[in-house]
């Protein structure tokens, strides 16, 4: 008897379609079954000795929402028994792109709700109410753990968005969720984990208390989203996702000597590798539109035969050799609006003389996106914010230049050095790509039939804010250009840091930043910027609002309520364009 071991997600859908993926404990075959009579099916596929499905199913009805269960080899597996929660529903957009009700917001035309945000560390084992409902917790790691831990980092913003949602299912609710990165930390793991690979392995060899193979991956996807609401909201709210550096390691692909230095050892390429296979089969499946699916081959050759491990392993090992040899970035149309998802770590070059955030291929595919035209917002999203805080802007450009050896082969090792235990990787610390990427949106912004908006989507620097570019001599797109940082979702960041972030936003920051750049031999940026929001700091969820050529932002914070409990709190919303 086949049971469900993780999910069920709801990923993509559309007007007619959807997908949700599922993980089983066994090969089966996995059933969505709708309320309206509409159904899908789909036979598992085999990684590792783990079984999953992504079901596609069709013939939806534009502007509706229909509850839905899994079942298993015919036998119902989803919704859990007595779960608290509301059902599970796939809500279709209507066949102009909204989500077919009249905008929930007090508006009288219909509005498309993006929420997103990045970094979210694994909530501590507090909440298990459901877990026994698995009937297998602890095996594989599954089940987490039933002692109490203390939450270090305060209330989880996914928790409180669930709360929120299944206490009023008839609410104004996101019509997908975008998850910009770190959705789980390979190299920062929980103490119930640790426990769980001390059980596994000695701990004191090489990676020590982070992961080292798939089946270490596994289970931090467990740890996460067996979480009961966050489990909840990934079935009934639609997501997309893109990776970055915690989910493999911290700094991933920071230079060409970190790259050098990590595969030397003896643990990086199993580590890789298995990061590059449960990124596939977790997130980035579930990212693509059927039509693309059935156009993978990697997909098609990992179903095709009885265990998919070699199919996926060498997909992964071809990856990791030539990063133009997998496209990790992809796009979305919801309506006439359009997401442009970019992956800023695995399309890196990391040769000094030519460094870029994107390879050729890469840039090329990304700038064909987004001068289509036809749509009336572009959402760009980028784990890592295009515009920081002026102060670290000049820094990272100083520290690039040092490292291309601008100031000698002392400065450059000392540069290198500093990169790496400061962070210093984000676009500004590849100086041509953050120009190019200014220049696109320019164009992007200034084609016939311009959005309103283009935005650019980022988290990882766990605060969230909104700064405005402009560009000199007036030269500008029509669109209003935002950047908008959100994170993070469930983590902290020292108070020590804090204060270096609003310092960097200040003036006295901007000046030492222009002595940076002076001794880096910079020249001007190809935009200047101001901060309009925040920083803010906190466990948050960025909302944008889009109805029509209007855009709406809110931010919410999740707190922690002084009788018990927590909620999201509105900190911040503004009116992006009229």
């Amino acid at each position: 008897m086949a049971r469900l071991r993780l999910g069920p997600l709801l990923r993509y859908v559309d007007g007619a379609r959807a997908t949700v993926w599922v993980e089983a404990d066994r090969p089966c075959t996995a059933e969505v079954r709708c309320a309206d009579g509409t159904r899908g099916t789909a036979r598992t596929f085999q990684v590792a000795g783990h079984h999953y499905a992504l079901v596609p199913v069709e013939g939806l009805r534009p502007g509706t929402d229909t509850a839905y269960e899994v079942a298993l080899d015919d036998r119902p597996v989803w919704p859990l028994p007595d779960s608290p929660f509301p059902a599970s529903t796939i809500r279709t957009p209507g066949g102009d792109g909204t989500d077919g009700g009249d905008g929930g917001d007090g508006g009288d035309t219909a509005a498309l709700r993006v929420t997103f945000g990045s970094c979210r560390w694994a909530a501590p084992p507090a909440k298990t109410s459901h877990l026994h409902d698995l009937g297998h917790r602890g095996d594989k790691g599954a089940g987490r753990d039933t002692g109490k831990e203390h939450d270090p980092v305060g209330p989880d913003a996914l928790d409180t968005l669930a709360a929120r949602i299944a206490a009023d299912p008839a609410a104004p609710r996101p019509d997908v969720l975008l998850l910009l990165g770190d959705q789980v930390y390979a190299d920062e793991v929980s103490q119930a984990t640790r426990r769980w690979l001390a059980a596994r392995r000695d701990l004191s060899e090489p990676p020590g208390d982070q992961v080292a193979d798939y089946e270490e991956y596994t289970h931090l996807y467990y740890e996460s989203w067996l979480d009961p609401e966050v489990r909840w909201l990934l079935s009934t709210v639609p997501s997309c996702m893109i990776f970055d550096d915690h989910d493999v390691i911290d700094d991933w692909n920071t230079s060409a000597s970190w790259l050098a230095e990590m595969r030397a050892t003896p643990w990086w390429r199993e580590r890789i590798l298995s990061g590059l296979m449960s990124y596939w089969v977790y997130q980035h499946l579930g990212n693509l539109p059927p039509e693309e699916l059935a156009r993978d081959e990697v997909y098609a050759a990992v179903r095709a035969t009885p265990d998919g491990t070699d199919a996926l392993r060498a997909h992964a090992a071809t990856a990791d050799a030539d990063p133009t040899t997998a496209r990790w970035s992809y796009r979305r149309d919801f309506g006439r609006v359009r997401l442009l998802m970019v992956d800023t770590r695995a399309a890196r070059v990391l040769d000094e003389d030519k460094r870029a955030m994107l390879d050729p291929g890469e840039a090329a595919w990304l700038r064909e996106q987004a001068l289509e035209g036809g749509c009336d917002h572009l959402l760009i999203g980028t784990s890592l914010p295009w515009l920081l805080p002026h102060l670290i802007h000049d820094a990272e450009g100083w520290n690039a230049a040092l490292c291309r050896g601008e100031r000698g082969a002392r400065w450059a090792r000392f540069g290198e050095d500093l990169r790496r235990r400061a962070d210093l990787e984000h676009w500004a610390a590849f100086p041509t790509s953050f120009d190019a990427l200014a220049a696109l949106i320019a164009d992007a912004g200034s084609v016939a039939d311009a959005p309103a908006t283009v935005c650019v989507l980022s988290g990882d620097v766990h605060h969230a804010y909104v700064a405005e570019p402009t560009w000199p001599g007036g030269g500008g797109p029509d669109a209003r250009v935002l950047q908008l940082t959100c994170s993070p979702v469930h983590n902290s960041i020292p108070a020590s840091i804090r204060v270096g972030f609003r310092f960097g936003w200040s003036r006295v920051g901007r000046a030492l930043g222009r002595r940076f750049a002076r001794h880096g031999r910079l020249p001007r940026a190809a935009v200047n910027w101001r901060r309009t929001g925040g920083p803010w700091f906190g466990n948050h969820l960025m909302t944008l609002t889009l109805r029509g050529r209007s855009a709406e932002l809110r931010l919410d914070r999740a707190r922690a309520e002084k009788g018990g409990g927590e909620r999201l709190e509105t900190v911040e919303r503004t009116t992006l364009t009229p």
